[in-house]
């Protein structure tokens, strides 16, 4: 069978849902079997194509310019009318295929993620389900109104992060500290969500046939390669070996500021009091140098990135107006990715066009996967693919390699970047954690207090170095202050695990840049084909969680940190 599309996406977008409808209807009606199943499997991908990239650009107008009611209108018409219609009707053609028996070759993986999402659908769910992101648009109101006064202006809380640069330290620490009460401000308002959300989430397990949510987020989350007891190896394995190092970068940190303590205000602030680096002028001069270091890490992947240059894809210039952020959005009808961000001529403008490219890099190389299905990838792995870019970019940020620093600049962003790896893992540790706690201790984890006490104590134990002396309660509060246990349970181990992959596949680069590059490339060719154990293997890193991994990972990076330190 071969349908009759749309001829663009865009003639796409201007369709109903009762003109879409149809196109489903012929594939619930045609007959599915050994000698229809390619030409049927290429129909539904074609218009999962549409639908998906008809939802990415509608998106993406909503966030090029804010103040379009237009775009906002068109891209709410989508989500209240054709997007909740197409789920039903996928949810519909999956369980037409699992019931064929049929199983197509190159189908094996998400033939299993469709089992598994067939099995968890139970209709009593939806209505729970939207309340569930009720509350967490109840938890977004509460967030959007969080402001500090800062000389007469009204900052939101991100734009006060800046005041965490400022070379004064009592600057940095009233600024904390009028942050850390405006958020403590909300803290009954947000409690009183989280009470709703336990008991709910705990209904949608029991309704699938789950006793914990935690089962239940682990299936829904398709993870099939790692269990819970993984998670706690992972969680000693940083205990062991990066907690120690971060300590050793904090306590590298109090010295260089002459402080007696670290205090949660000294973290951001250049401990040395130089001025901010300054990569580039001009956006054109981010995306000329960008094109320039991605041709000497691979030449097909600067194609791609010239690609979207020239199609108008990059869209990464700061305005009024603009949303903030960053992100990469894959066009898969077009086969064609876009970047999103907000560029203000600081270095972290630079290592996150080169972590968005790397997730384009992605989408590209898995576009020779011919099925839609086929190119949906794990979390786990699509952060490899973007924080080893940032790794493998490395050597070429110098100007004389056509980037953007002199020497020292460019050791001075490296060490950053590598310091800023370490301690991520044990917050990333306290956060998974936490996780854990609260889904095996439901009834306990109703009482904030209890939340509040488990926050405390896995702070401790992960986070050593940072004084919170006489700032307990603040840190005992930090558990609302990470939005992913609210609106994302479990979502988090994600980052952990792919940060591992990435400081593996750049340790193959260390002796041999092409080749490692060329086995990053094949990987995420893979598309969604491969579980994650083969996805890692075939970049050249294990698929880990103990010690022995981390620890040779932590012993690169502090060996890297102690050669560049001599540069600056």
């Amino acid at each position: 069978m071969t349908q009759s599309f749309p001829a663009t996406v865009q003639d796409f977008m201007t369709l109903s849902w009762d003109e879409i409808a149809p196109l489903f209807g012929e594939l619930n009606e045609h007959p599915l079997n050994a000698e229809t199943v390619d030409a049927w499997l290429a129909d539904w991908s074609r218009l999962n194509e549409l639908i998906d990239e008809a939802y990415a650009r509608l998106y993406i107008d909503t966030t090029l310019n804010t103040t379009d009611q237009d775009a906002e209108a068109r891209f709410h018409a989508f989500i209240s009318d054709i997007y909740p219609n197409t789920e039903a009707a996928n949810q519909e053609l999956k369980r037409r295929l699992l019931d064929s028996s049929l199983e197509p070759e190159g189908f094996e993986i998400p033939l299993r993620n469709m089992r598994a999402e067939a099995e968890l659908f139970r209709a009593e769910n939806l209505s729970l389900l939207t309340e569930e992101q009720k509350i967490s648009s109840r938890l977004n109101r509460i967030l959007g109104t969080q402001t500090i006064e800062w000389e007469g202006e009204t900052l939101t809380l991100l734009q006060a992060e800046r005041l965490q640069f400022d070379n004064r330290r009592e600057v940095r620490e009233a600024a904390w500290r009028k942050v850390s009460q405006r958020q403590l401000a909300d803290r009954d308002a947000i409690n009183a969500l989280w009470r709703e959300y336990l008991p709910l989430r705990q209904k949608i397990a029991e309704n699938a046939g789950f006793s914990s949510f935690r089962d239940y987020r682990w299936r829904q989350l398709l993870r099939f390669s790692y269990t819970p007891e993984d998670c706690y190896t992972f969680h000693a394995a940083i205990e062991e070996v990066v907690v120690p190092a971060a300590k050793r970068v904090y306590e590298r940190r109090c010295a260089r500021l002459g402080v007696e303590s670290l205090r949660p205000w000294d973290l951001a602030v250049d401990p040395l009091g130089r001025p901010a680096l300054k990569p580039f002028e001009t956006v054109q001069e981010l995306e000329e140098k960008g094109e320039e270091i991605f041709r000497r890490v691979d030449p097909a992947l600067a194609e791609y990135y010239a690609t979207m240059r020239r199609e108008g894809l990059l869209d990464l210039e700061n305005r009024p107006g603009k949303g903030p952020g960053a992100y990469s959005s894959t066009l898969e009808a077009s086969k064609r990715d876009f970047i999103f961000m907000n560029a203000v001529g600081v270095r972290d403008n630079v290592r996150t066009l080169l972590h968005e490219s790397g997730h384009a890099f992605h989408a590209f190389e898995s576009f020779n996967q011919p099925l839609y299905h086929q190119r949906v990838i794990p979390m786990e792995f699509a952060e490899v693919a973007s924080m080893s870019m940032e790794l493998l970019a490395a050597p070429y940020l110098t100007k004389d390699e056509g980037g953007f620093y002199t020497p020292e600049e460019a050791a001075r962003d490296r060490i950053a970047h590598l310091e800023k790896i370490i301690l991520f893992w044990p917050y990333m540790a306290v956060v998974d954690a936490f996780q854990h706690w609260v889904y095996e201790n439901v009834d306990a984890a109703l009482d904030p207090d209890n939340c509040d006490e488990q926050w405390a104590a896995l702070w401790d134990r992960f986070m050593v170095g940072i004084d919170y002396t006489g700032l307990e309660p603040d840190k005992r509060n930090g558990w609302h202050r990470k939005h992913h246990i609210h609106r994302l349970p479990f979502y988090y181990v994600e980052y952990g695990l792919a940060q591992l992959g990435a400081v593996q596949v750049w340790r193959n680069a260390l002796s041999d840049q092409a080749g490692a590059v060329a086995a990053y490339r094949r990987a995420l060719a893979l598309g969604g084909t491969a579980d994650l154990p083969t996805l890692f293997e075939t970049a050249g890193a294990r698929f880990a969680f103990d010690a022995g991994t981390l620890g040779e990972a932590v012993d690169l990076i502090e060996r890297t940190i102690d050669s560049l330190e001599s540069t600056v």
